[in-house]
């Protein structure tokens, strides 16, 4: 089989609209909240599931409601092809973006003709680090040694990292304050309307109550410098050591999934299938496993040696803001025109499903670069273990 000239492009992609933690999504069991969202990309792109070759989620939280292969139990649970299959991975927060360098890879080397990358997290159904308890966890005393007992928690290497880059309090808290004014300003302008799906409201017996999701609820109206500037240190057990880092500079825990379908471009040809963008150029990087957030910078260094590719190329970037100080670590590093950079605001707003926010930022970037006709967009984030990826998707007019 001949694999020269095979190119995986972008069909379609769409994520569900996200729910706070204990919020409107709480009802939903994170597979058929999954199953939802892949329901909806096959149905929108006018697909025969069953022409699938694979399935390929993320999720973070692996365990009880999210455990033994959520991505295959929520296509099940869809209604869908049994004959298809499909698997979770985990590379942490990067765990879609990671389904979709997968899945390109699989396209381009012929091992699929069409795929889906997708991903999901019910942050209030199976809590952050669930997977983490039980017995000695997962960190032996050899993995402690070898990070010299730096098991710290994310807001005190949030901090680190702010502190290494020069970042202080009152640049976090405007730059979160802009998120959610440029989240709220996207949707207000209709820009997320072909993003995400509204998702109909479950009362706590499953049943539906008629009412429906219609935009990201963690997203504030009216914020003000005077309001975040007096929030606590979110390390309320050890506050000395994360001061500047706060729920109001910090991601939003919620619940969501999101789809892409990723195809062969011949085959989308052939099919009749819009192809919205190219899958270009991927990376991976890791960092000091201690300082866990810090792998967006090298891992772009890597993307743009690899690619010949420069900051200014591309027309839309997304750095997860996991935190205010990774996305301004990264900005600080790179120096991006503002404009350019999540200009739809980010985590901070939006919020950040786990397992699904890497197919969100490739979402919002093809959002994005096709209401300014532009070509390249790049996405990175941080990601636990103190790795990243990085993407690159050109739009294909």
């Amino acid at each position: 089989m001949s694999t020269e000239g095979r190119d995986a492009v972008v069909v379609d992609v769409l994520r569900t609209t996200f729910g706070k933690r204990g919020g409107a999504l709480e009802h939903w069991h994170p597979a058929d909240l999954l199953g939802f969202a892949l329901s909806s990309l096959l149905d929108r792109a006018g697909v025969d599931p069953g022409r699938i070759d694979d399935v390929i989620g993320g999720c973070v939280g692996q365990v009880g409601e999210q455990g033994t292969n959520v991505t295959r139990n929520a296509w099940v649970s869809a209604g869908l092809p049994q004959h298809v299959p499909a698997t979770t991975v985990d590379r942490q927060c990067g765990s879609s973006q990671q389904a979709v360098h997968f899945a390109a890879a699989g396209v381009v080397a012929g091992h699929y003709d069409m795929v889906v990358a997708c991903g999901v997290e019910s942050m209030s159904r199976v809590p952050m680090a669930a997977n983490a308890r039980g017995g000695t966890g997962p960190f032996p005393p050899s993995f402690l040694s070898a990070i010299e007992g730096r098991l710290w928690a994310q807001f005190r290497v949030a901090q680190v990292l702010a502190d290494r880059y020069g970042i202080t309090r009152e640049e976090m808290d405007a730059y979160s304050l802009e998120s959610h004014r440029r989240a709220a300003a996207a949707w207000d302008a209709g820009v997320f309307a072909r993003e995400a799906v509204a998702v109909p409201i479950k009362a706590e017996d499953g049943s539906l109550t008629g009412e429906e999701l219609t935009s990201d609820e963690g997203i504030r109206r009216g914020g003000s410098m005077t309001t975040l500037g007096a929030l606590p240190p979110a390390q309320s057990w050890e506050p000395e050591t994360a001061p500047d880092i706060t729920a109001g500079n910090s991601s939003q825990m919620t619940d969501g999934a999101a789809a892409m379908l990723i195809a062969e471009r011949s085959v989308a040809e052939r099919l009749g299938l819009p192809i919205r963008a190219r899958l270009a150029h991927f990376a991976v990087a890791a960092d000091d496993a201690a300082i866990v957030l810090s792998a967006p910078v090298p891992v772009t260094h890597r993307l743009l040696e690899r690619s010949g590719m420069k900051i200014d190329d591309f027309d839309a970037i997304e750095c997860n803001e996991a935190f205010a100080a990774i996305a301004l670590m990264w900005a600080h590093a790179f120096g991006p025109d503002s404009e350019r950079f999540n200009p739809h605001g980010g985590a901070i707003a939006i919020g950040h499903p786990l397992g699904a926010s890497g197919v969100r930022l490739a979402g919002s970037l093809l959002t994005r670069l096709e209401a300014v006709e532009g070509r390249y967009g790049f996405q990175t984030m941080c990601e636990g273990g103190g790795q990243a990826n990085a993407t690159v998707i050109e739009r294909l007019p």
